[in-house]
């Protein structure tokens, strides 16, 4: 079973990992071990938007960052189907932010939990989250 992360856990488990919570980093252990962690593609879109911003490390470039970190979690990069991009504009989302949306929807089409600190998608009953 795939355990999709979050943009901020991929950020968090490269750069500062004690910024993970205990459940977060075990979660993440185990699917390491399984090869079974995941993520949206549109993780890697916020990401270079970070970069762009300046609010991520400049000591290697964006790109190479990325793969790091694809390369470093054995991470299977989802890509956001037809059906994703649908449920991400149902009405089960309060959430505004449509990476977020598109994140939640990958979780909830691959009936896979996702690690995330986002407190506003703690609510949605569809939803599996690990923090």
């Amino acid at each position: 079973m795939l355990t999709i992360c979050d943009t901020h856990v991929l950020i968090f488990w490269q750069d500062a990992p004690n910024r993970l919570s205990s459940k977060a980093t075990q979660a993440i252990e185990n699917s390491l071990a399984t090869k079974s962690l995941a993520c949206s593609d549109i993780s890697f879109w916020e990401i270079a938007m970070l970069f762009k911003a300046g609010r991520l490390r400049n000591d290697v470039p964006a790109e190479q960052y990325m793969n790091d970190i694809i390369l470093a979690m054995t991470l299977n990069v989802l890509p956001v189907t037809p059906q994703i991009a649908t449920l991400s504009q149902q009405g089960l989302f309060i959430h505004k932010d449509p990476a977020d949306r598109l994140i939640a929807s990958t979780a909830i089409v691959n009936n896979a939990p996702l690690i995330s600190a986002d407190t506003k998608l703690q609510n949605i009953d569809a939803l599996s989250i690990i923090w």
